[in-house]
């Protein structure tokens, strides 16, 4: 999944492709590049960011999921916003990418009334606030059972379970010990029957550990792509396409899978 942030102010490329040209561009180039999708986000949800109006999120992604409706590869929206992901998926996204897991009534039945596919993510908090004190008991057990439970509030909502994918939310109310738990464990998410998307491309945590800026941290994310891969994940949320798909059809070859 390659990411096309149509912000001023995201972690990593706040601002460079915020003009409807610039961000059509760029996702024309992660297609070929080898992104198998595209995840199009008009507000930043990176920690301590400031939310954005309706209006103004609809302004920075609808024309540019508008644009590329002719594409091969399916289009996801990122938004938590009822009143977004129904003009989205009306514009002609194939999935909607809720930070929130649909706990909205409204997002509910924005995807459920459609036929889109829909990520569930966790996260504890909210981008203001989420990494102030995180803490869990058991954070592999905790993001399993809320994920759990999101997944049975969509299927009793009437989505299928072969729409639904799960995401265990790295960096989105976690510490670093925490994000390295869902890491190892994500096998164990994996387990509850759906497609788990892992999104670690250049987070704090691989600054972290590496001690690079969000600029040098292409290594690293490779690195967690294919770990997270390795322990289960069906997709990966990254910004650098080629790398990540270049090293994946290494990995995919030596265990006799196809890319």
């Amino acid at each position: 999944m390659g990411i096309v942030n149509v912000t001023p102010d995201s972690f990593s490329d706040g601002g460079k492709y915020l003009s409807s040209d610039a961000a059509l561009e760029h996702a024309l180039c992660l297609i070929e590049e080898g992104a198998d999708m595209l995840d199009i986000g008009g507000e930043s949800t990176r920690p301590g960011a400031s939310p954005v109006s309706v209006q103004q999120e609809m302004e920075r992604v609808l024309p540019v999921i508008e644009g590329l409706r002719d594409v091969s590869v399916p289009v996801s929206i990122d938004t938590n916003k009822p009143e977004v992901m129904q003009a989205a998926i009306a514009a002609g996204a194939q999935m909607v990418n809720d930070i929130d897991a649909l706990k909205d009534d409204a997002a509910l039945h924005a995807v459920s009334s459609s036929n889109v596919a829909v990520c569930l993510m966790h996260k504890q908090g909210n981008p203001q606030t989420m990494q102030a004190q995180p803490h869990y008991r058991d954070v592999v057990a905790e993001v399993s059972e809320f994920l759990r439970e999101r997944i049975a509030a969509a299927e009793d909502a009437g989505i299928n379970r072969n729409r639904i994918v799960i995401d265990p939310g790295f960096g989105f109310g976690k510490t670093l010990e925490h994000n390295l738990a869902l890491l190892r464990g994500l096998h164990k998410l994996a387990g509850l029957g759906v497609p788990v998307l892992a999104g670690l491309s250049r987070k704090a945590m691989l600054g972290t550990l590496t001690g690079k800026d969000v600029t040098r941290r292409l290594p690293a994310s490779i690195a967690a792509a294919l770990l997270a891969v390795q322990q289960g994940a069906a997709i990966v949320r990254v910004h650098d396409v080629q790398a990540t798909v270049d090293a994946l059809k290494i990995w995919n070859a030596v265990n006799g899978a196809d890319l």
